[in-house]
């Protein structure tokens, strides 16, 4: 009776083994540097933002070769990325002093994350004059690509990098009496 239970506990050991499935590991577009101004951003809104539906997802989806994509079901954002890249924008903007309030909407056109190569954001993006009585609006196309390692915490800082640099030619094109939108 005792090798029979024996055998059935090793069986039963070994199912729940085989079922194991790796963790999640989380990741955020917020660098953990903080600003040193933590002013708030009233001046800059951010009045909407839209992805592909292809890359929303909770998941991290990375390019595979020139027409495939991987969903990475152990690599997640820390939010949905609508979510983790309003954040990041609007903590990267916290130091911008625009002349006025300032209303922004962004189309993200492509959000490309390929390991070992690089992270691309291509954003249309239409800030206008939040104020009473005010139209004037301005709308720009903005294409970031930094360079990444083969590790996804160098592609998801990567993209860091181009939403850091997002926010500061949005903030450049607030603060601006111009009405021309700036260079990447």
């Amino acid at each position: 009776m005792a090798f029979p239970l024996k055998i059935t506990l090793l069986a039963a050991l070994s199912l729940l083994a085989a079922c194991r499935s790796d963790p999640i590991h989380f990741h955020t577009l917020i660098p953990a540097q903080m600003n040193a101004n933590s002013r708030s951003t009233a001046e800059i809104q951010v009045e909407s933002l839209t992805v592909p539906p292809q890359v929303d997802r909770p998941q991290i989806v990375v390019r595979q070769g020139n027409t495939g994509i991987a969903i990475l079901e152990t690599q997640w954002w820390g939010a949905s990325l609508v979510d983790e890249l309003r954040s990041a924008l609007l903590d990267q903007m916290v130091n911008s002093n625009p002349k006025r309030k300032i209303s922004v909407r962004l189309e993200v056109q492509r959000f490309d994350s390929i390991p070992g190569q690089y992270g691309l954001i291509d954003v249309k993006w239409r800030l206008r004059d939040a104020g009473p009585g005010e139209n004037g609006a301005l709308t720009c196309r903005s294409t970031l690509q930094t360079p990444s390692g083969p590790s996804i915490d160098e592609l998801v800082a990567a993209q860091q990098n181009n939403v850091k640099r997002l926010a500061a030619v949005i903030s450049q094109a607030a603060s601006s009496s111009q009405n021309t939108c700036p260079a990447n």
